[in-house]
């Protein structure tokens, strides 16, 4: 199952840049022998400065087709295990691209929450999107290493 990491704005050089490439170049190893991977970042700007609406038909164009998790303070917490179940079960239920939505500034146009399989919440509190992708990059990394029994994880 492929993974894409559909994004508002451009991350730029510096340690949240090589934290994301850090944990998905470990997801992208430990995953392939699960089937899980490689994951891939498709950043999108509104450069016309459209709001949620705009940006929404942005990332509706880039992303592939197939499963949409959207990024959202009112979505779902789980734990990690939770989340690596969650990843094995659409692996095993044939989805071949999950696709994790992380809204710009104003958060997730409504339409584009409804459309989704899936909100994920990191919490009650709101967190800058290039925090988010670390975030949920090391979650990716971590949900192959349990489904995988390594070490990695120890709760």
């Amino acid at each position: 199952m492929r993974i894409h990491l559909c994004v508002v704005g451009r991350l730029r050089s510096g340690p949240e840049h090589a934290l994301v490439d850090d944990y998905l170049g470990r997801f992208d190893k430990s995953g392939r022998g699960l089937g899980l991977g490689p994951a891939r970042i498709i950043e999108v700007e509104d450069r016309k400065g459209g709001g949620m609406a705009a940006e929404a038909a942005l990332l509706r164009r880039a992303r592939p087709s197939g499963a949409l998790c959207t990024l959202d303070e009112r979505g779902r917490t789980m734990t990690s295990i939770e989340f690596a179940d969650t990843l094995a079960r659409l692996r095993d239920q044939g989805v071949q691209d999950l696709s994790f939505v992380i809204g710009g500034a104003d958060g997730i146009d409504p339409d584009l929450r409804t459309e989704a399989d899936l909100s994920l919440s990191f919490g009650a509190m709101v967190w800058p999107h290039m925090l988010a992708r670390v975030m949920l990059a090391e979650q990716l990394y971590r949900a192959a290493s349990i489904l995988a029994g390594s070490p990695y994880h120890r709760a």
